[in-house]
């Protein structure tokens, strides 16, 4: 796609098919504790769900975002950092899994290791993760561990998508197809497939 599109000239004509799929299910987080985990470019899709979240912000308890990079320079948003911590609801804990001596003021470690630095009130509290597979696989399994219930748990699942109509087969994860079912699933929808992160 990426190619095609360098491959253009000013005034080709371009079709744009979409969205498809299921996004994040707001509405079910009103009134109360928002926990957003993101891992990487992870945070590219949770950004308009955090936007749509920092609009109507009196609608939930509190917010959080915890976010974790490899280093510094991976940080993807850092201009939006400065203003988002401005905003009262709002709590934001980042990471980075390494960084040289005197760079980095914050966490360094994996993204899990915030988890452990934060107040929620589980039983009133959904999780939304994004990010690498491995991050979100034991990020779950985090969560798993602080009593979240899978129901509460919301997973940006991501894959090869080809059709976007769920007929090549591309995308499917168990019996379900990222581009038409997803790409965001409950935990309580893919917990019993093997491997969901693969």
């Amino acid at each position: 796609m990426t190619e095609v599109l360098h491959s253009m000239k000013e005034g080709d004509i371009v079709g744009i098919r979409g969205p498809y799929g299921k996004g994040y299910p707001v509405d079910k987080f009103v009134g109360k504790e928002v926990l957003i985990i993101g891992g990487g470019v992870g945070l590219a899709p949770l950004r308009s769900l955090l936007l749509t979240l920092i609009e109507r912000i009196n609608d939930f308890k509190k917010i959080i975002l915890c976010y974790g990079a490899r280093t510094p320079q991976d940080i993807v948003y850092k201009y939006l950092f400065p203003e988002w911590k401005k905003i009262n609801g709002l709590e934001i804990l980042r990471s980075v899994d390494k960084c040289q001596p005197g760079e980095w003021d914050e966490t360094v470690g994996v993204v899990t290791c915030l988890l452990d630095k934060i107040q929620v009130d589980v039983k009133n509290c959904v999780a939304v993760v994004c990010g690498p597979p491995i991050m979100m696989k034991f990020t779950t399994l985090k969560l798993v561990d602080m009593k979240f219930k899978p129901q509460q748990i919301y997973l940006s699942m991501e894959r090869n998508m080809s059709c976007g109509l769920g007929k090549c087969g591309h995308c499917q994860i168990g019996s379900y197809f990222i581009c038409k079912d997803g790409p965001v699933f409950s935990w309580e929808q893919l917990k019993d497939i093997p491997e969901p992160f693969e």
